[in-house]
């Protein structure tokens, strides 16, 4: 026997208000309705880098941030620090060949790729943090820069400075003549080695995931790094006084890899490339306002810092000066770059 209109609609009212019943029972208990599931993004980006908790990672962060929300989402950024991914030389592969689809690090490990990227590592070429980070965003050497990539399946999207490089030995640095016979890690550039030489050193390129290891085996005696990357990576173990002499700067760029950058639909494209910029500036400053306390967490760790008296200081210029001429001089395109990174750096 079928139900009559009258007795359909009570027993959907009953319906209803048992449901209302259920959910008001349901939020007092603190419970919330479900959500729609987020839509799952088309695309994901491997970003890495090798170091961690400083300017290199915070960029990675600020550009998560800016390319989901600019994407809508449809792009997924993965953040992969502190080598995660491989070695530094294993990451710039990965990006060339696509397997890694975004990577940020000194520009000294590009080398490889095109030698003029080693003309960063000259010593003696910017005045202070700030002249070096004007010179590196110079769109003119920025153009430069991206331009030596793109052949390598690359595409520039970032640059950005991380500071001076400092000096940690084992045994301290404290005048110059403490540099004769040590062995000190480099990214691996002519221009470091050739420093070093002039310095009694011997300059060994290592990956920055294998410096740790390598200081306490004594494979090498001293590490040239950002005070950062002596925070982070805490080697107030194996490290008391880090030297400081402001002799080279720390300069990174950030590339995509071009073959994975093909295969988005261009308004995609468009975000990836368009995210380094926009947050570029942004990165640069927290980088200037995050070196400030460095000094204070290192001596946190028990560490000191400390900078060369001024004789020292006289006389390494002296004999760094005229490095970055005799080393490129013989090499007309990584000279040519010498020049104009050089006439930015002087122009800022």
């Amino acid at each position: 026997m079928s139900e009559s209109p009258t007795f359909q609609r009570r027993r959907q009212r009953r319906r209803s208000v048992a449901a209302a019943v259920t959910l008001a029972a349901a939020l007092a208990a603190g419970a919330a309705p479900a959500a729609p599931a987020a839509a799952a993004a088309q695309f994901v980006m491997k970003f890495g880098t090798a170091t961690m908790n400083e300017g290199q990672h915070q960029f990675l962060k600020f550009y998560k941030e800016q390319v989901e929300k600019a994407s809508g989402g449809r792009i997924e950024v993965q953040i992969y620090p502190n080598s995660q991914l491989g070695p530094i030389p294993r990451e710039i592969e990965g990006v060339q060949l696509g397997s890694i689809q975004g990577y940020i690090g000194p520009v000294d490990f590009f080398v490889g790729v095109d030698p003029r990227f080693g003309v960063f590592s000259a010593p003696m070429v910017f005045r202070d943090d700030a002249d070096a980070a004007a010179t590196v965003e110079d769109p003119a050497v920025q153009k430069a820069m991206y331009a030596l990539v793109t052949p390598k399946r690359m595409t520039g999207i970032a640059t950005l400075s991380l500071g001076a490089s400092d000096y940690g030995s084992k045994k301290a640095i404290m005048r110059l003549a403490d540099f004769a016979g040590k062995k000190i890690r480099i990214n691996g550039t002519a221009l470091e080695r050739a420093k070093l030489g002039k310095l009694g050193a011997s300059g060994i390129g290592m990956p920055l995931s294998e410096v740790v290891p390598a200081l306490d085996q004594g494979t090498i005696d001293g590490t040239i790094s950002g005070l950062s990357i002596f925070v982070a990576f805490k080697m107030n173990d194996l490290i008391k006084v880090i030297t400081v002499t402001n002799d080279t700067y720390i300069n990174s760029i950030a590339v995509v890899s071009t073959t994975w950058l093909d295969t988005l639909p261009p308004d995609l494209k468009k975000i990836v490339i368009d995210g380094g910029a926009a947050v570029q500036g942004k990165t640069q400053q927290w980088e200037f306002d995050f070196s400030k306390k460095l000094e204070s967490d290192w001596t946190a760790l028990g560490g000191t810092v400390h900078m060369l008296p001024a004789d020292d200081l006289a006389k390494m210029k002296t004999l760094l000066d005229p490095v970055a001429d005799q080393v490129t001089k013989d090499q007309p395109a990584v000279h040519d770059m010498l020049l104009m990174v050089r006439a930015a750096a002087a122009k800022h």
